[in-house]
């Protein structure tokens, strides 16, 4: 199965209000970033073992760790959860960026270092959450996680 295929499952496989606004999210990403790289990881670790909800990751970005190695990586990330929808913003060196920057304009939202966390996207401003994700599309430096960027994965 291809990565959209992975997708398009995760997508189908939600309950129906999320299901359209995961549909709702997914095109309005893609339409930000035509053409970006898709990724699906499915929240396994390398011995199978389930240690993180499945996303959608958008973008690809190379992060650089303090001992020389590297690693490819998504730009932004879209995952259900059990209460609602998150939305990663990955690479940030500033973990108080996003609440400072966005964080009064976004709506009803918890905002940490690198997620957004929503119950429903009626309760976020779908204008600013556009803004995030096309800034972070944009973004073309590369990460040096020992120097304090946030990855994941």
């Amino acid at each position: 199965m291809n990565v959209q295929e992975q997708i398009n499952r995760y997508i189908a496989d939600q309950s129906p209000p999320k299901r359209q606004e995961m549909q709702d999210l997914h095109r309005r990403i893609t339409g930000l970033s035509p053409g970006c790289e898709l990724w699906f990881l499915d929240g396994r670790n390398g011995d199978g073992k389930i240690v993180s909800n499945p996303n959608i990751g958008y973008g690809r970005q190379t992060i650089g760790y303090a001992n020389g190695d590297t690693k490819d990586f998504y730009k932004v990330g879209l995952s259900a959860n059990t209460t609602g929808i998150s939305v990663y913003i990955m690479g940030l060196d500033d973990k108080t960026y996003l609440s400072q920057t966005y964080g009064k304009r976004l709506g009803k939202a918890k905002v940490t270092g690198y997620c957004i966390k929503f119950r429903s996207v009626k309760d976020v401003d779908g204008g600013v959450l556009e803004e995030i994700v096309a800034n972070a599309m944009a973004r073309d430096t590369p990460l040096d996680v020992g120097k304090g960027g946030a990855a994941g994965g």
